[in-house]
């Protein structure tokens, strides 16, 4: 396959066209980010108890004492049970009252509390709204003998992340990448604005199915999108650091709403906004010329082109890609490929393997951190705004780091960063929980850098081919780690740090397997399968003599302009 971006080179870099294109895909990545932590504030589980009755013409000390006291970490009222009603009427036409320590005194008019029996919440609940008006866990109450129906609802959520991955990414590497993205969009709007009139939670949860696949499915071809139209510079500017950036601010957008609009279904509403605004753009995202140049359609992709430098007002030389005569051996070497080709030869098989461990560790971490933030303690619309205001600096060490460092020293120091953040969260006493807020945002800013520099890495090692199958079953893994991630806080039932130390183990599980990976930093992107890298050697990331293979002289690999780290092959 020729080179594409010397192909191309006559337009520049930052002409009119790229910044159209670059602003247009940033704003088509806000439904994206403004929808990713809805399972959050639509699935909240506020504080509440028992439901007593107004039938039960108890006073109001009684219904304070008709609801047992537990002690999990401070003193607090249980959840899902009460004591016996109808006794509890019993004594107070008694004129008893109501104590919780044993009658010293001698009086009989008082009634030992922990002697009485107890009994379900089987009137119902009743939910606090210091911070939620309604949510899908108070109107479907599910809770206690029901709670396990809200970690399976996120469950689900990812679940048709993961699938929407899958899907994505084969259509998107057949039909193209500008169909894949509005089509998502589209899901976003069509699907958040149906989960508002869902009837029950069956229903609910098969809506919230069909809204996860278009959540990642959307962010991944923006990504790729960008990455395959513009070049150099702006190229690791648009992926590290613009593109996240919009991102974030679409997710801090959301607690913003979230606080203002606390009915669940309303919010649903309101989350469709953002796809519907960017449905016109349809006419102004061009699709990838690479991509179309990879498929072997070349008038288009040379009409595309052609447009883009009447934009950018420069002459486009007479023959842009391919003599005609060689369009149908590219087709018929396309054609072939599938997602089979990424296990298919042992180098792209061992780096497909790698990046899919690495890609689901860093999304468990991610996620786990954002699951785990709803025990801290403050208002949680608080909490998440800083969770998701610290991917800002995060992102822009991201970009720092791209433009001058190698990408595996790079997800390596960050990620190192995280684990050691989270593993000082267990030594930190729970009368400190203002340090323990700054502890998880330092380990989140860790773990999503690393995560921030992995994505860059995906998109560089892929060839064009199929990148965005690449990138969607890398995706597809990610999804996987986060459905597992709301069961994280499950585990602190055996251990209060155990979650931490299983999201800092995993990170450092990804730490391990980076070392494996080649280095692209300041390579050309991959257009074919063959040309992708070969997996590194176990070597130390920052080793200063390169392997010779592949036929090429240490002069050679020394003196190639495009080759900066020492490690690259």
């Amino acid at each position: 396959m020729q080179d594409y971006e010397a192909s191309v080179s006559f337009l520049g870099t930052w002409g009119p066209f790229q910044r159209r294109v670059f602003l247009l895909l940033c704003f088509t990545s806000v439904p994206c980010g403004y929808n990713i932590l809805s399972v959050i504030f639509l699935l909240a589980s506020p504080q509440h108890h028992c439901y007593i009755p107004d039938q039960s013409n108890l006073s109001q000390e009684w219904i304070q004492a008709s609801i047992p006291l537990q002690v999990s970490g401070q003193l607090e009222r249980s959840s899902c049970s009460r004591y016996q009603l109808d006794l509890v009427q019993n004594l107070s036409e008694m004129g008893m009252r109501p104590s919780l320590h044993q009658n010293l005194s001698g009086s009989g008019s008082e009634v030992l509390l922990s002697s009485l029996q107890q009994e379900s919440c089987k009137d119902g609940w009743t939910y606090s709204t210091e911070f939620y008006r309604s949510t899908v866990v108070t109107e479907f109450d599910l809770v206690c003998s029901d709670q396990w129906k809200q970690p399976l609802t996120s469950f689900v959520y990812f679940l048709g992340g993961l699938s929407g991955c899958f899907i994505s990414g084969l259509i998107s590497d057949r039909f193209g990448r500008k169909p894949v993205l509005f089509g998502a969009i589209a899901m976003l709007s069509i699907f958040s604005s149906a989960v508002a009139f869902a009837p029950s939670w069956p229903v609910f949860t098969v809506l919230f199915f069909v809204l996860g696949m278009g959540q990642i499915a959307c962010y991944i071809v923006v990504f790729v999108l960008g990455s395959e139209i513009l070049t150099g510079s702006n190229r690791v500017l648009f992926s590290s650091l613009c593109l996240p950036f919009v991102y974030v601010v679409a997710m801090m957008l959301l607690p913003a709403t979230a606080y203002l609009v606390r009915n669940w279904r309303q919010l649903s509403l309101v989350m469709a906004v953002p796809g519907l605004a960017c449905i016109p753009l349809w006419r102004l995202v061009p699709e990838s010329p690479r991509w179309l140049v990879s498929q072997g359609r070349l008038q288009e992709a040379e009409r595309l082109v052609r447009s883009a430098a009447l934009e950018n007002q420069v002459e486009p030389p007479h023959v842009i890609f391919l003599p005609p005569n060689l369009e149908k051996a590219s087709s018929k070497e396309v054609e072939s490929l599938s997602l089979l080709d990424l296990l298919r030869s042992p180098k792209v098989r061992c780096i497909t393997l790698i990046l899919w461990l690495i890609w689901f560790s860093t999304s468990v971490s991610y996620f786990g951190l954002s699951f785990n933030t709803s025990g801290l303690y403050g208002n949680p619309y608080l909490n998440y705004f800083l969770l998701s205001a610290v991917e800002l600096p995060a992102y822009f060490a991201i970009w720092l780091a791209t433009r001058s460092l190698p990408r595996r020293l790079s997800f390596i120091a960050f990620t190192l960063l995280g684990v050691l953040a989270l593993l000082l969260i267990q030594a930190t006493p729970d009368s400190q929980p203002a340090f323990i807020l700054a502890l998880v945002l330092l380990g989140k800013f860790g773990i999503l850098a690393g995560t921030g520099v992995i994505y860059v890495y995906t998109g560089e090692v892929s060839p064009t081919v199929i990148r965005n199958t690449a990138m969607s079953t890398c995706a597809m893994f990610s999804r996987l780690g986060s459905s597992v991630s709301p069961y994280m806080m499950q585990l602190a039932v055996f251990y209060v740090f155990l979650p931490w130390i299983v999201v800092a183990s995993l990170s450092l599980l990804g730490v391990l397997l980076c070392v494996f990976l080649p280095e692209t930093f300041r390579q050309p992107l991959p257009d074919t399968i063959e040309q992708m890298p070969p997996p590194q050697r176990l070597r130390w990331p920052w080793a200063s003599t390169p392997p010779q293979d592949d036929g090429k002289s240490a002069k050679e690999q020394s003196t190639a302009p495009e080759i900066i780290c020492t490690t690259c092959l």
